[in-house]
């Protein structure tokens, strides 16, 4: 045999190869030539290594029968992930796959080496025992899965500038035909509006969909008792489908959308796509995505169905989903807020008042694109419209301290309606001492109106006619009149001439010059 330069785990290909693995798929795995391959098939048949019922011979038995059989064996090298074997064992007892095991050991730390290399590494483990995976087969129509999977740079034509993106899967676990959509968040809102825009595009709801513990979907992870955002809760309420988060840290648990879903996505659709100019953005990539998802994704021969999506999902799942509610969901935001002694709690940059018996509480409001609801535990108490812009105040007076509702509606034009509805002489007094410059009089004839009201107009009414005919009319004046009773006295001995606008002590000239002189 000639010399042999490759560098590889001898043993490795002397399991793939007692295994019957193919040349091709030995090539995949280990990155060696076909001759290769074939040269150690021989030289492994000879020495008889390739029974499987037999023991795998030691690493030094092996290499004893190298260095006398070939006359340059393959140098055996210490592996590069070697160094992070605690990392890689932790990663793999989490449930990791050895392609996410590859990206943390890169993103997390500064891992340099080769995909293969980590590959490699793992596979030649020597693990308490075989890791043993029960493949999951539902109904039609029972399951759906979603995740969400970084998608990198794409441009926004909104911002004109580039932003992260992330390709939000859902598959239907029966068919395996899925939906796809590029978005630049995982806000609650946005997995809301995803799941609307699946449900629609398959034309039907799935019993159950299966998540991650994504933080749009559940607070808080848990085996026994998940928290679901209650946002999300509603949206399945609405749609009728059960949630079903998976166990934390267990991603193989919705491995359909995973390896199928999402994985396939990036590396078939999103592989060589450039979507980071003006001319070609987020509208364009999904666009495409569901052109994809019908034309490729779609009529592919799935590895595990042996059929194509597209064609199962049209046959039997479809018919098998629940129907589409009357009206689709609106989305709402929900959020936890304090009711502050201003009696408004603070949504979105903008306030909306609720009753003053629960200042200081912790209420729940529900926001949608036109209205906002407000509750104390499960009791609404206020509802509102949206505000239109930020710092708007969206205020119910009913809501406020009655003592303090009147100052919010304290204006010139409030007092003067209340004037004209008690007479003409208290209307015309008002817009008198309302018209009085500099001093500001509202306040002032706010308290004179309400006093009034709350114990007889008719006098406040007798009172401002006889300071209009003597044109004393002042706030004072007319309070002392009420309060002396001489507000009820006759007004018949006015003088014959308006004195409204005259100057106080003016008089009549026939009273300062007689009507005939004395000879």
């Amino acid at each position: 045999m000639g010399k042999v330069t490759t560098m590889f785990d001898i043993r490795e290909l002397l399991r793939q190869l007692r295994a019957q693995e193919s040349e091709r798929a030995i090539h995949r795995a280990m990155g060696l030539g076909r001759p290769t391959i074939a040269k150690y098939r021989r030289w492994a048949e000879q020495a008889g290594w390739l029974d499987s019922a037999q023991p795998l011979p030691s690493l030094a038995e092996i290499n004893a029968r190298l260095q006398t059989t070939l006359a340059s064996p393959p140098p055996q090298t210490v592996s590069t992930v070697e160094p992070y074997r605690a990392v890689v064992m932790q990663f793999l007892e989490r449930g990791l796959e050895i392609e996410a095991v590859y990206q943390r050991l890169k993103d997390d730390h500064g891992y340099t080496g080769k995909y293969l290399s980590v590959w490699r590494f793992v596979r030649r483990l020597n693990l308490t025992g075989p890791i043993v995976t029960v493949r999951v087969e539902v109904e039609p129509g029972a399951e759906a899965q979603v995740d969400f999977g970084y998608a990198g740079l794409i441009f926004d034509p909104a911002t004109q500038t580039l932003r992260r993106a992330w390709a939000f899967v859902m598959t239907l676990s029966w068919s395996r035909h899925q939906y796809v959509e590029l978005v630049f968040n995982q806000t609650v809102l946005t997995w809301l509006e995803l799941h609307r825009h699946a449900f629609e595009f398959f034309g039907g709801v799935p019993r159950k969909v299966v998540l991650d513990n994504l933080k749009a979907g559940i607070i808080q992870a848990s085996l026994d008792d998940p928290q679901v955002q209650r946002a999300y809760r509603e949206c399945a309420e609405h749609y009728g489908f059960l949630i079903a988060p998976c166990r934390p840290a267990t991603p193989q648990h919705k491995g359909k959308v995973e390896s199928g879903g999402v994985h396939y996505v990036k590396r078939n659709f999103l592989a060589g796509r450039d979507y980071t100019t003006p001319h070609h953005h987020l509208q364009h990539a999904n666009t495409e995505a569901r052109r994809w998802v019908q034309d490729v994704a779609g009529q592919r021969v799935h590895g595990t169905t042996k059929q194509k999506p597209l064609d199962r999902f049209a046959s039997v799942e479809q018919a098998a989903l629940q129907v589409l509610p009357a009206e689709p969901y609106e989305a709402a935001t929900w959020k936890q807020v304090k009711l502050h002694r201003d009696c408004y709690i603070v949504f979105e940059n903008a306030y909306y008042s609720a009753p003053y018996r629960f200042v200081h509480d912790q209420l729940w409001v529900r926001g949608t694109a036109k209205t906002v609801q407000i509750y104390r535990d499960l009791e609404l108490i206020a509802t509102h419209s949206r505000a239109a812009q930020p710092g708007q105040r969206q205020t119910e007076l009913v809501h406020l301290p009655p003592e303090k509702v009147a100052g919010l509606t304290l204006t010139p034009q409030a007092c003067q309606e209340r004037a004209a509805r008690i007479g003409p002489k208290t209307a015309e007094a008002i817009a008198y001492l309302l018209a009085e410059r500099p001093v500001d009089r509202l306040r002032a004839v706010h308290h004179l109106l309400s006093q009034a009201e709350k114990s007889d107009a008719a006098r406040l009414e007798r009172a401002c006619a006889r300071a209009v005919t003597f044109g004393e009319i002042s706030v004072r004046i007319i309070r002392n009149m009420l309060k002396n009773g001489i507000a009820e006295g006759p007004t018949d001995h006015a003088p014959a001439k308006p004195a409204l606008g005259w100057p106080r002590f003016a008089r009549d000239a026939q009273e300062l010059v007689p009507v005939s002189l004395p000879r």
